[in-house]
Order: C-alpha cells, then sequence, then structure tokens
C-alpha cells in the first residue's frame, strides 16, 4: 500500500462548491430560456431612442418662454 496519501479535501467546501455550480448551470439556462434575442434588445434600445428623442423636442428652455410667464 506504499504511495502517496489521498488529497485531504474539506467536504463543506466541496459540498457549497458543488451547489454553487449547479446553481450558476441553471441561471444561464434560464437566462438562455428566457432572455432577449439580440433582435429584441436594439428594437428595444430603437424604441427607448425614439421615445426619448420625441420628449426632447416637447422640452420648453427657459429662454423660450416670455419673461411674464
Amino acid at each position: 500500500m506504499g504511495g502517496k496519501p489521498a488529497d485531504i479535501i474539506n467536504l463543506n467546501r466541496a459540498r457549497k462548491a458543488r451547489a454553487r455550480d449547479e446553481k450558476r448551470k441553471a441561471a444561464d439556462a434560464n437566462a438562455l430560456r428566457h432572455g432577449l434575442t439580440k433582435a429584441q434588445k436594439a428594437a428595444l434600445k430603437a424604441e427607448k431612442q425614439r421615445a426619448e428623442t420625441a420628449l426632447d423636442q416637447h422640452r420648453t428652455d427657459a429662454k423660450d418662454t416670455p419673461e411674464g410667464a
């Protein structure tokens, strides 16, 4: 039975690492299933930009209003 002894590991640490890995895999699968596609993200970004532009066009500055108002 000569040879080198087995590596000593902390079982609690190994259990927690395995649980973290499983959660990470589940999160990746959910993100893939429920996440937005690249086209959907681009459409949302374009819509947000259009809304911001429309809002900016309707803003009035202090210099645009009459002094008495």
